[in-house]
């Protein structure tokens, strides 16, 4: 009978232990690990390839890479290392999941699937404030490019995060998370971006960002984005739904027949397109820079192309000389045709996710991402 006892005594340690044990494994938790040092600065570099990296990065306030997984966010520097470094902070939760990452100046605003918004202080990691918001969709692809350049249902507008679920928009200061303004959105509110001229426009509406309120007399959509920066915001133009251009940096959108073209963009005060074998400028510059090329962004009086040959050129914005022209691939890497999928013009670098030019939007098939590490880094 003792042997009996002991025998059932010692079941019970042991489900005590794994139960424990679970618990600690699975239980909801958080791991914050701030900065101790400060970041580092980046060199003065010539155009030209930085390196490639697992991840996509975000280059906040032109001084700072975060980056996005699964279930954490983390941050290296300088912007234009050439691999990524260990990480100078990291916030984890468990079990959520990261949904998209979001910048206003050095602050970072993150989002989880559970709905919660997190504002980190971009230079330390430490925790600035949290909100409460609802539920968010889940993380998506193997480097992050989607979470911190194209985050689902998160822009920027001035100093205001704007949330979107379903058919509600939420403005949060960036500064407190404290809640602006709401706004019910109709049906047919897919695909939303933000103008620079301050306004968030989806379907067939548009809304000031600093009120809430709709605007009147906006031309009718569903309109086209043009020229945004990441989380797609900041955007320069737009094309209506009967396929007129409009700039869209004021209050007021401005017709101009130029970014009619499939082939438009704006960005930087300059409306670019690139037909015919040439990128030309018009607008508050005009030029021409014969080549074929795709515009990536205009940053720093500073146009960026990928051209057809797979190389990065970097054009002065005022008169279309070119100021430098290298190929986007990195020492010693195979030299196969890509193409590029997401990516970010910052003040002295442009990162570029490059997938098969056959990829699908499967991020799990085989041969997706063009080798282990798929982001190209290039200082502009």
């Amino acid at each position: 009978m003792t042997r009996n006892l002991l025998r059932a005594l010692a079941a019970v340690v042991v489900l005590a232990a794994a139960g424990l044990i679970g618990w600690r494994v699975l239980a909801p938790t958080e791991v914050l690990e701030p900065a101790d040092e400060p970041f580092p600065v980046a060199a003065a570099r010539a155009p030209g390839i930085a390196g490639k990296l697992l991840m996509a990065p975000l280059v906040v306030d032109d001084r700072i890479r975060v980056y996005a997984g699964k279930r954490y966010v983390k941050a290296d520097g300088p912007v234009d290392a050439k691999t990524m470094a260990t990480a100078l902070w990291s916030y984890r939760r468990w079990p959520e999941r990261v949904s998209g990452v979001v910048a206003v100046g050095a602050t970072v605003v993150t989002r989880w699937t559970d709905g919660l918004l997190v504002a980190l202080d971009g230079d330390t990691g430490r925790e600035l404030w949290r909100a409460g918001g609802p539920a968010a969709p889940g993380f998506a692809g193997r480097t992050g490019a989607e979470a911190v350049w194209a985050p689902p249902g998160l822009h920027v507008a001035g100093t205001s995060v704007l949330v979107v679920a379903g058919r509600r928009l939420l403005a949060l200061s960036a500064a407190d998370g404290s809640r602006r303004w709401t706004a019910d959105l109709p049906v047919g509110c897919t695909d939303p971006f933000v103008t620079a001229g301050g306004r968030f426009v989806c379907g067939e509406g548009a809304w000031d960002v600093i009120s809430g309120t709709p605007v009147r007399g906006w031309p009718p959509g569903p309109s086209t984005p043009l020229g945004c920066d990441v989380a797609r915001s900041g955007c320069a133009g737009l094309r209506d739904a009967s396929g007129r251009g409009w700039l869209a940096g004021s209050r007021r959108p401005e017709r101009v027949a130029a970014l009619d073209a499939p082939d438009a963009t704006a960005a930087g005060g300059l409306i670019l397109a690139t037909a015919s074998g040439a990128v030309t400028a018009s607008g508050a510059a005009t030029w021409r820079w014969a080549g074929e090329a795709r515009v990536l962004g205009v940053r720093a009086d500073k146009v960026v192309l990928l051209t057809a040959a797979f190389e990065v050129v970097t054009l002065d914005a005022r008169t279309g000389a070119q100021l430098g022209r290298f190929p986007a691939y990195v020492d010693d890497e195979r030299v196969e045709p890509w193409k590029p999928h997401l990516w970010q013009v910052a003040g002295g670098v442009v990162a570029v996710e490059r997938l098969f030019p056959d990829a699908t939007d499967d991020t799990t098939e085989h041969g997706h991402y063009y080798t282990m590490d798929p982001v190209l880094l290039a200082a502009i």
